[in-house]
């Protein structure tokens, strides 16, 4: 795997849920939910920025971003411009950082234990892509199934 190709799922992804959150007909519908859909595609999205900004922000990148994961499920009807800029913020950040590392770092131990084992940071930016494809189809299910 090489940083290119991280690079280049990460920005492709987070570009695709800006569009997505964009796409939303009644932005009050990014906040619904309902029997068959118990994520809003806003906690979602609030979710992918608090576990980007914390896993590759503050554990590679160094920044001083302190993640509160409660309240990306509990918060709601946050502006959907307030949405885009955190996601905006978040290419961003991401951007930087992994700029700023080698294809040797992609072998060294990730700094945190996040999977009960130790795992390479290579392990950990791959598992996060996979994480961010996944909650960004759901965020596209629902938005899908909801925003009529």
């Amino acid at each position: 795997m090489s940083l290119t190709t991280l690079q280049t799922l990460f920005n492709r992804d987070l570009n695709r849920l800006k569009v997505e959150i964009e796409l939303y007909q009644n932005d009050a519908q990014i906040w619904a939910v309902d029997k068959q859909v118990s994520n809003s595609a806003g906690n979602l999205c609030l979710h992918l920025v608090g576990n980007l900004n914390a896993y590759i922000g503050s554990a590679l990148g160094k920044t001083d971003y302190i993640r509160n994961r409660p309240l990306e499920f509990s918060l709601k009807n946050i502006a959907t411009s307030d949405l885009l800029l955190q996601i905006d913020s978040t290419i961003s950040t991401i951007t930087t950082t992994l700029n700023s590392l080698t294809e040797e770092d992609l072998q060294k131990e990730y700094p945190i234990i996040v999977f009960e084992q130790k795992t390479s940071t290579e392990f950990m930016l791959i598992h996060l892509t996979t994480h961010l494809a996944y909650h960004l189809g759901q965020i596209n299910y629902h938005r899908r199934l909801l925003d009529q």
